[in-house]
């Protein structure tokens, strides 16, 4: 096992790592692993485990993920963080790889395919470049969390002129449909751009758009 180092860039602060693997032994040496090089590692039996343990509204992390284990296979697991629309790092672990399994892995997102026995250094590699993944994955979450926080504060006639601002109707289209002046609709701009912290009108729209449901 290589020595533990300093934890980089990338692992600023202690990033979780959730090791789903049916093997003990495997589990312990990844914990292991982990701690020695600044991650906080979550073991899990299952895949079924895994899941009935993390929300929805969990933070950002990794998860190390056995391809082959009794009840859900990693590829199900793998599906599953994707329907709850959880975008962590997935690195595959698997005794019994093969390029199929490592296409269809990497396809459906994972970040990396990784053999057993795992070779510590490409492990620590792929988890250098999952956690800054994590980190940005946090990053977008807490932006998003202020953004709507901003936007429920906005009144339903600001919504009004909001939701048409991004449909690209011009100032007296906007006036015409609510039964106001064009001078009113650039108040109510002002007012959305003052609510929203953002001083360009395209930015009004870029955020609007960031939030809107998929």
């Amino acid at each position: 096992m290589i020595p533990a180092t300093r934890p980089g860039p990338a692992m600023s602060r202690r990033t979780t790592v959730h090791v789903v693997d049916d093997d003990g032994a495997v589990r312990d040496s990844l914990c292991l692993l982990l701690r020695l090089h600044g991650f906080a590692p979550q073991p899990h039996a299952s895949g079924d485990a895994f899941l009935a343990e993390v929300g929805e509204a969990a933070p950002a992390a990794i998860v190390l993920l056995d391809l082959r284990m009794p009840g859900m296979s990693g590829a199900d697991v793998q599906a599953a963080l994707a329907a709850r629309e959880l975008k962590w790092p997935v690195i595959m672990l698997t005794a019994h790889g093969d390029a199929a399994s490592a296409r269809n892995a990497l396809k459906a997102g994972a970040v990396d395919f990784i053999e057993k026995p795992v070779d510590d250094t490409a492990l620590l590699a792929a988890l250098e470049h999952a956690a800054a993944e994590a980190e940005a994955a946090d990053a977008v979450a807490a932006r998003r969390a202020e953004t709507e926080r901003r936007l429920a504060r906005l009144t339903p006639r600001e919504r009004e002129v909001l939701a048409m601002v991004v449909d690209g109707r011009h100032n007296r289209e906007v006036a015409q449909a609510l039964g106001i002046s064009p001078r009113t609709v650039e108040v109510y701009k002002a007012r959305l751009m003052d609510k929203l912290d953002v001083e360009r009108l395209p930015d009004l729209i870029r955020l609007a758009l960031e939030t809107a449901p998929k």
